[in-house]
């Protein structure tokens, strides 16, 4: 049976002391900035789970907001 990629690459959430699966690939400078939280791992590329997912896209509301009005 043939795996997908997704399955074959499954990794945890780069925030300190969070086990959960990360669903989401981010920028690891934008989320240390806009989190603030220890992080584990290196490299350009961050996983981050749902919950932090979530805590991330509040946090870059309203900067989001600003670009959009830019275009």
């Amino acid at each position: 049976m043939r795996r997908s990629r997704k399955e074959e690459s499954v990794e945890t959430c780069h925030i300190s002391g969070c086990d959960e699966a990360g669903e989401r690939s981010m920028p690891r400078k934008k989320v240390k900035d806009a989190l603030e939280k220890k992080m584990e791992g290196e490299g350009k590329r961050t996983q981050l789970c749902k919950t932090h997912y979530r805590e991330y896209k509040k946090a870059t509301k309203v900067e989001r907001k600003l670009e959009q009005l830019r275009r």
